[in-house]
């Protein structure tokens, strides 16, 4: 098979489940269609409003229609899901309605049985309606095949004010001819979105739209929204405002409108199987950046055309890595995990080049893409090293993309988690500091350096652990987490300024990176909290959660010192960070849920499998590396055990299938452990890489054989259980013999 035919979008595509234990979900993923890092992802909703940041659940067997843009994988209630279209028979309805209550509005019932998720293609049948959808999509511009019943009222009709995470506030739209619509919806904080408007996610979205039937008989419906109500998640939601959006005045025949809740329809009769299409370009510049990107990517109506374009896309980039053995379970987990690792950052400036930069005013790029939804403290443990192999232009890409907005922003400092030019103080640490020093350590250099040096300065000193040497304000104060974060990216500043012969501030920043030790209490022998004036703060227990620990314990966060392995031993000894480390192995329930010890639905302990390694100890990083890809990865909707966040949870996979890992993206390694396949090749891009192919060889590899005997690098013996970038860059062949024991 093809690696392209590997792919299931619906890998992770639940949100919540009835119940379930989980804290935060499941994967969130999206199962529509998208390219390769693209402006848009063309993806069926089933549900606006609550942490459902992907607008969709495979537990759901409603639908609400189609939009254009979706995050993949976030909590805190999601953003985007614009446009959003729905293929409907019968009397008009303007209000979405209910679950319970499908035929309150225009939602309609659906049977999964009926669907189909494909990379770059995605269809399913609205039972209530008797209509077939089909979607795909291009880099700037989706396309919809719609096959309807024969019937005297068919309709495709557009929701412009729906929002996943609320509403847009305002919108426009105008009839420019028989077949075509433009127009545009403002989405500020005000209207929920990320962080129900508390991630100050604020963006206009254009868009030119054409049908294939005439629009003979259209409409726009009004609903009269108060000023004065709240129009957040939650708001938009309640049963006052979806009945006002049920009694909006629906006006035929209009052909321009403005307001603050509008929908637009067109009207045809369609004969049995007719199929009726709708092709939209989307920009978050302009109409005319819209129409732009519609005109270049697709300027015919040939859906199967579009449809083969975006499966090529996916082949090349899939191709970056080829592997061989497993069984056909893991062959789908890995090549969706690595579908799911280049959704983003993706693109938000047009064909053109032109993007709003974080001035809010619109800037042209010529010599790079313009890309966004950098979930800083998620991806630099996984998802960027990932690219650094594989994508390293994206890299770039993205370094000057986060250099663009520290300076047209005024801030002069790396966002943590960024998305569509918004701060939006999601999370924590310097994330954009430690990609940018592992991408510079690597060779990925076009970008303007000093730029980057003195972003990278400044944000560790806008966010650090201070003159007390630990972050004694935080969540609960005392924050463990923003301690050893801070800690860690000082580390990488010192290695960025080593490398550009700064030496004067090297030693200053590697002193800074020892402020893990602050927080070091012998008494309760871990790390714990700390106020201002020195004092410990409430122990509770290593496995309690908060305790200044962000989204996880002390027990989890504790071993986040990857710049110091040897430090973190000397702390807590030898023998004893070996039954501890074992412990939180041996703790974790087998089905990887979120839990209180090696919790892999959330991003801190992500480096922990591989701490064996640094103590003499790989085998036990070759056991439970293997677990941890059998069970809290697998094919289907509950195919993740924990949110997506953007790629790392698929990015973790993807490496750790190959056989290696990094433990601290910025020193330029990565730990050797099993992989889940017998070989696997790496393509090696040829304007950064000096080497063709990396190839990594498990020789009697199986579900048993999940230890390491023996290894050589090139034909030469290898002892060590890391390697390093230039290695696998310059080419060559890392060979491992597998057996069913360990090799203590």
């Amino acid at each position: 098979m093809n690696p392209v035919d590997h792919v299931n979008p619906l890998i992770g595509a639940v949100a919540y489940a009835e119940g379930s234990a989980d804290a935060h979900g499941f994967g969130k993923t999206f199962p529509g269609t998208a390219t390769p890092f693209g402006l848009v992802q063309l993806s069926p909703d089933t549900i606006t409003g609550g942490d459902n940041s992907s607008g969709y659940s495979f537990v759901h067997d409603t639908l609400e229609g189609f939009s254009f843009a979706h995050l993949s994988g976030t909590g805190w209630y999601g953003d985007l899901g614009n446009f959003l279209v729905t293929p409907t028979v019968g009397a008009l309805h303007t209000a979405r309605g209910t679950p319970d209550d499908p035929d309150g509005g225009y939602r309609s019932r659906i049977s999964h049985d009926t669907e189909v998720a494909q990379a770059g293609y995605y269809a399913i049948t609205l039972d209530d309606y008797g209509v077939r959808a089909e979607l795909t999509a291009s880099p700037r511009a989706g396309m919809m095949r719609f096959t309807f019943p024969a019937h005297s009222q068919s309709r495709i009709q557009i929701d412009l004010a729906r929002r996943i995470g609320g509403t847009s506030t305002e919108q426009y739209v105008r009839v420019v001819d028989e077949h075509t619509i433009c127009g545009w919806m403002r989405c500020p904080p005000e209207g929920g979105g990320f962080g129900n408007g508390a991630g100050g996610v604020d963006y206009t979205l254009h868009f030119y739209c054409q049908f294939s039937k005439p629009l003979a008989r259209h409409g726009v419906w009004r609903a009269e929204i108060p000023k004065d109500w709240a129009r957040g998640n939650f708001d938009v939601s309640g049963e006052a405002y979806q009945r006002a959006v049920a009694e909006a005045q629906v006006v035929y025949g209009e052909r321009e409108a403005r307001g603050r809740h509008l929908g637009f329809f067109s009207e045809f009769a369609t004969a049995e199987d007719e199929q009726v299409q709708l092709k939209c370009g989307i920009s978050f510049v302009s109409i005319d950046g819209a129409k732009a990107n519609l005109e270049h990517d697709i300027p015919h109506w040939d859906f199967d055309a579009v449809r083969a374009a975006a499966r090529s896309a996916w082949e090349r980039a899939l191709s970056a890595v080829g592997v061989e053995g497993g069984s056909d379970d893991e062959k789908e987990t890995f090549y969706t995990a690595l579908y799911h690792s280049m959704i983003d950052p993706r693109c938000v400036s047009d064909v053109t080049g032109d993007y709003v930069g974080a001035d809010g005013q619109v800037h042209r790029s010529t010599d790079f893409t313009y890309r966004s939804v950098f979930s800083g403290w998620d991806v630099y443990r996984s998802q960027f090293p990932l690219q650094t192999l594989i994508n390293p232009s994206m890299v770039d890409d993205e370094i000057n993309s986060l250099l663009q907005i520290a300076e047209l922003g005024g801030r002069g400092y790396l966002p943590r988690w960024e998305m569509l030019n918004a701060y939006t103080g999601s999370m924590l640490g310097n994330p954009g500091v430690v990609v940018i020093t592992d991408a510079y350590r690597k060779g990925i250099r076009n970008y303007d350096v000093d730029k980057a040096f003195d972003c990278c300065k400044q944000s560790v000193e806008t966010f650090g652990n201070g003159e007390l040497g630990y972050a004694a304000k935080g969540i609960g104060k005392g924050c463990i987490s923003e301690t050893l974060e801070y800690a860690y990216s000082d580390w990488c500043f010192a290695r960025l300024a080593e490398a550009l012969g700064k030496t004067e501030l090297v030693a200053d920043y590697d002193e800074r990176s020892k402020a893990y030790r602050n927080i070091w209490n012998d008494e309760v022998h871990w790390f714990r909290a700390r106020d201002e004036a020195g004092d410990w703060l409430e122990w509770k227990g290593k496995t309690v959660h908060g305790q200044g620990c962000r989204e996880s314990n002390p027990y989890q966060q504790g071993w986040f010192v990857p710049h110091d392995i040897p430090g973190l031993v000397e702390l807590m000894g030898e023998e004893s960070f070996l039954e501890e480390l074992t412990a939180l192995f041996e703790n974790t329930p087998a089905d990887f849920l979120w839990n209180d010890y090696y919790n892999h639905p959330n991003e801190p302990v992500h480096n922990t499998v591989f701490l064996f390694n640094a103590i003499g100890k790989p085998w036990l990083t070759q056991k439970w590396s293997r677990r941890i890809c059998a069970k809290a990865y697998g094919p289907g909707p509950f195919g993740l055990c924990g949110n997506e966040d953007v790629g790392q949870m698929s990015a973790w996979y993807v490496l750790a299938a190959m056989g290696i890992h990094p433990v601290c993206p910025g020193d330029g390694t990565y730990q050797i452990t099993s992989p889940v396949f017998e070989r696997i090749e790496i393509a090696l891009d040829s304007e950064y890489h000096s080497g063709k192919t990396f190839t990594i060889l498990a020789r009697d590899n199986s579900a048993e054989n999940i230890y390491i005997q023996a290894m050589t690098l090139n034909g030469e013996p290898l002892t060590r259980f890391w390697l390093s970038h230039e290695e696998i860059t310059a080419g060559g062949i890392l060979e491992l013999k597998m057996g069913a024991a360990p090799r203590t």
